[in-house]
């Protein structure tokens, strides 16, 4: 009852946006010839009725038993609609607050012997802003759709990274460094595999996941154990879990059923030849020399994201070791822990943001919605002698595509 509620909330604020949009349409179109508003009328508002029809219909569709693509692309498109009519209706308002001011200026300082013509209905809708705010509306809802073709687009970044206490036999070092698959968004078996081929093509001496193989369940993983299970690399694959691989947001029929779940899907990891490491560390050997590879469960210092991770755990009997490399899903736990606690940790790797999927990356420069929660979000992080990397994720999820943040396979090399 309660998610019945908050959807009729949505297709209330739909509706309202709906006409809003609406009326800077009628604005911007005024000029055009009666045949062309009718088309562009009878256009606007079959999308919009038949959004908001499929959005009151939800409950009793079964949508859950559609095609993935079909049911994916659906919302996405719903979803990109409903933020590209919110971001236009900013600059409607932003117009409606200009002629409620020039309304109370006249109120207030004309001249009550002379009658005004229009009244207030004469302050007129701007059509500039009317049309900045389709112009902004569009743009988004474009590059939402054009983002489709993205997210099986990877990008291999490669970063070099310099220690003083990087002992002699792990100098030049290749980590390949992947996050954040969510098997269960993947519709293109073969756009998958090419990118595991890439993963291929980098001959890293190691291979580092960090969590969230799955969205949530460890069956999506059935049709893809053979793809991933060609990942592998001369001193082997090791991986942590993310907040998803927990299944805690997915409704079981019981709690055996998801403790089940998430059993199975450590098994997973072994059955593809990956190591994960639950709260404990290994040690790593190269030419003589040793360190500690550290792998952690999801620990995150934001609140609505669980704490399974277990530092105390996984640390002791590292100390002597001369250079220690951390595997932690999500970021935040290198500020809420690691820097703290662990200042020996010389390099973090983590995943989970995404980048948001969407944002802008310019050489020295870059932006995503996500940033206003994850201080760190993308990229490289400096702090002393202190590293955290976060990868931008492999794979997708809710949104299936990519707009300016793009999938990412990335290789560190040690030096």
């Amino acid at each position: 009852m309660r998610n019945t509620g908050f959807l009729w909330i949505i297709i209330a604020i739909l509706i309202v946006l709906d006409i809003y949009v609406y009326q800077a349409l009628k604005v911007v179109s005024q000029s055009a010839g009666s045949r062309l508003r009718l088309i562009l009328t009878t256009a606007y508002w079959t999308i919009s009725v038949a959004t908001i029809v499929l959005l009151a219909g939800l409950p009793y569709l079964q949508s859950e038993q559609w095609p993935k693509a079909l049911r994916t692309y659906s919302f996405a498109i719903i979803v990109g609609l409903f933020f590209s009519k919110l971001i236009a209706s900013t600059f409607f308002l932003v117009d409606d607050v200009r002629r409620g001011m020039t309304w109370m200026v006249g109120k207030l300082f004309s001249n009550p012997s002379v009658p005004v013509s229009q009244g207030a209905d004469g302050i007129t809708r701007s059509a500039f802003l009317s049309w900045l705010g389709l112009a902004a509306g569009g743009t988004l809802f474009s590059s939402l759709v054009y983002g489709f073709s993205n997210k099986y687009n990877y990008h291999v970044k490669k970063v070099k990274l310099k220690y003083a206490n990087l002992p002699q036999g792990f100098k030049g070092l290749k980590i390949l460094h992947i996050s954040d698959i969510h098997s269960g968004s993947f519709t293109d078996h073969e756009a998958v595999l090419k990118g595991v081929h890439t993963i291929l093509k980098q001959q890293a001496d190691i291979v580092l996941f960090t969590g969230d193989l799955v969205n949530d369940r460890a069956v999506e993983m059935d049709t893809y154990k053979s793809v991933f299970s060609q990942v592998k690399a001369p001193m082997g694959v090791y991986s942590t879990l993310g907040n998803h691989d927990y299944g805690d947001y997915y409704r079981w029929e019981s709690p055996e059923a998801k403790v089940a779940n998430l059993e199975s899907l450590k098994a997973v990891h072994g059955e593809i030849g990956w190591r994960l490491l639950m709260n404990e560390h290994v040690v790593l050997e190269r030419g003589g020399d040793k360190i500690a590879l550290l792998g952690i469960e999801n620990w995150s210092a934001k609140g609505n994201f669980p704490k399974y991770g277990k530092m105390d755990q996984a640390y002791p009997g590292t100390a002597d070791y001369p250079f220690k490399i951390l595997m932690s899903h999500d970021p935040s736990h290198w500020e809420g822990e690691v820097k703290q606690v662990y200042p020996d940790i010389d390099l973090m790797l983590s995943g989970h943001t995404h980048g948001m999927q969407f944002g802008v990356e310019l050489p020295g420069f870059k932006w995503s919605p996500v940033q206003y929660m994850y201080k760190q979000w993308a990229g490289l992080y400096e702090d002393g002698k202190q590293k955290l990397y976060v990868n931008r994720g492999f794979g997708f999820i809710g949104y299936p595509g990519r707009v300016g943040i793009l999938p990412e396979i990335t290789v560190i090399e040690l030096v």
